[in-house]
């Protein structure tokens, strides 16, 4: 799968894309075909603060609960309530799903993240 050229990369597979000052974060392509089926997604509440690096929730497969990190500093200004219901759209359009909405405390920490090329070089290194 190719990786949105538009969209900044984390080494623990999320991703982040943005309009204005608002991030967009969801999980890779790669992040969900290793965890297979994904049952449940935790997030946080609309208004809480999420830190660069830091856990924000998690997702729960079949296989294993994995933690979600945070590509950036800010604060939750949406959540994907569809995903309460059916959170195997990840599994179905991990690039498209959103899972939290985050205005970012500094720009400047996106441009600091893996553009595509470089997390597609990652996770050629880890396979």
């Amino acid at each position: 799968m190719a990786y949105p050229t538009n969209y900044r990369y984390t080494r623990e597979h999320e991703w982040i894309v943005l309009d204005g000052s608002i991030g967009s974060i969801g999980i890779t392509d790669y992040a969900q075909n290793s965890l297979g089926d994904i049952v449940y997604v935790d997030v946080p509440k609309v208004g809480d603060t999420v830190t660069a690096g830091a856990t924000f929730g998690s997702v729960e497969s079949v296989k294993a609960v994995s933690d979600l990190y945070s590509p950036v500093t800010g604060t939750v200004t949406a959540t994907n309530d569809e995903l309460k219901s059916s959170p195997d759209k990840i599994n179905e359009a991990p690039h498209e799903t959103w899972i939290i909405k985050v205005e970012l405390a500094d720009p400047g920490q996106f441009n600091a993240l893996l553009d595509a090329a470089a997390y597609e070089a990652f996770i050629a290194e880890e396979q």
